[in-house]
C-alpha cells in the first residue's frame, strides 16, 4: 500500500486526502458478532510476538493485525463519510474484507470493511446502500451480511475460491444478485458488458442511498492470485458505469474500498484509472456489445434481470 501510495501521489492522483481512524468495537460489532472480536482480540494478544494462522480460517495474523484491522475499517468509514457529502473517495486499506461473515476470518479479511462502513453510514442517515463487488473472488462475507437495507451485486470466478456466489435472490426489499464467470476467464469486452447491464438492473430495483464499491483488481490478466483475463482498462469503464448510475440515482454519493489485487503496477493503473474517471465526470457508456457475453453467463444475467426489473440494456 505504500509503494501504491507513493506512485499514485506521484501521478498527481493522491491530492486530497481524508484522515483514516481506527473503527471503534460499536462500529465493528454492527457486522460482526461480539463472540468474534473477542476470538480476534484474544488470539491476536496471545502471539507475542509470533505469526499464526487465526482459528476461523486462512488468516494470517501477528500482534500488530487488529490494530491495522481497525484502522481499515476506520478508513473504509471515512471514505464513506465523505461520499455522503458527495466527493466520491477510495479508501486505500489492507486487508481486505469481503470474505469476513459475522463469526468467521477466512480468505486474507479479518474483519468486513465495506460492511462495517455501509453499516456506520446508515446508523447515521439510514437508506438504502448498495455494495458492488467486482473482484475475481466471491464475497461470501458480504453476502452472508446482506439484508437490512444493505444489497450486494457481484461478478466473481466460479467456481474459484470460496466456491461460493451461486445463486441470486431477494432479501425483502434488498437484493443479493451473483454472476458467476467462468474461471478459464472472459474477455475485457464482455466483463464490461456483463457490468454495463447487471448494474443498471439491480441497481434500480434498490434504490440506493450509496454505493459501496468492493474493489478488487485481482481480475486483471496477469494478477499473480485471480486473473480472469481482462484488461487493465477494464476499471475506467467500470468507474464510468458505476459513476453514471450513482448520478442518476443517489446523487453521485460513491466510495470505493479495496479488496483484492496483488501486483503493484496493475493496481496503480487501475485505481489511477478509477481516479481519473471519477475527477473527469465523464460517464459514457463504453458499447461493450451484449454478443460479447458468453451464452451462459448472459443466461444468468436474464435470470436476474426477471428477478429485478430496471430496464437493462438487451
Amino acid at each position: 500500500m505504500e509503494v501504491v501510495a507513493a506512485r499514485l501521489r506521484a501521478a498527481g492522483l493522491l491530492g486530497d486526502t481524508v484522515p483514516a481512524r481506527d473503527a471503534t468495537d460499536t462500529e465493528i460489532e454492527r457486522a460482526h458478532a461480539p463472540a468474534y472480536l473477542e476470538l480476534v482480540k484474544r488470539e491476536v494478544a496471545a502471539l507475542e510476538g509470533r505469526a499464526r494462522y487465526l482459528s476461523t480460517g486462512d488468516v494470517a495474523v501477528d500482534p500488530g493485525s487488529l490494530a491495522v484491522a481497525r484502522r481499515a475499517a476506520g478508513g473504509a468509514i471515512a471514505a464513506v463519510e465523505a461520499a455522503a457529502q458527495g466527493e466520491p473517495a477510495f479508501a486505500l486499506i489492507r486487508p481486505p474484507g469481503h470474505h469476513a461473515d459475522a463469526r468467521r476470518g477466512m480468505g486474507f479479511c479479518l474483519l468486513n470493511n465495506a460492511v462495517i462502513a455501509a453499516r456506520a453510514h446508515q446508523a447515521v442517515h439510514g437508506g438504502n446502500v448498495l455494495i458492488v463487488d467486482f473482484d475475481y473472488h466471491h464475497g461470501n462475507g458480504t453476502e452472508a451480511l446482506a439484508g437490512g437495507g444493505l444489497s450486494y451485486v457481484s461478478t466473481h470466478a466460479f467456481p474459484a475460491y470460496p466456491g461460493t456466489g451461486r445463486a441470486s435472490y431477494r432479501l425483502g426489499g434488498d437484493a443479493v444478485a451473483n454472476v458467476p464467470l467462468p474461471a478459464s476467464g472472459v474477455s475485457t469486452e464482455a466483463f464490461v458488458a456483463v457490468w454495463e447491464r447487471l448494474l443498471p438492473s439491480v441497481a434500480r430495483a434498490v434504490a440506493p442511498d450509496l454505493i459501496l464499491v468492493s474493489a478488487g483488481f485481482d481480475y486483471v490478466a496477469g494478477d499473480p492470485v485471480g486473473d480472469l483475463g481482462v484488461g487493465v482498462e477494464a476499471a475506467a469503464a467500470l468507474a464510468a458505469t458505476i459513476g453514471r448510475i450513482a448520478g442518476e440515482l443517489c446523487g453521485g454519493r460513491v466510495a470505493y474500498v479495496l479488496e483484492g489485487g496483488y501486483d503493484v503496477e496493475l493496481l496503480v493503473r487501475s485505481i489511477g484509472d478509477v481516479a481519473r474517471t471519477s475527477d473527469d465526470g465523464q460517464f459514457d457508456a463504453s458499447g461493450a456489445a451484449a454478443g460479447s457475453v458468453p451464452e451462459r453467463v448472459r443466461g444468468e444475467l436474464y435470470e436476474i434481470f426477471k428477478m429485478f426489473p430496471g430496464d437493462p440494456q438487451p
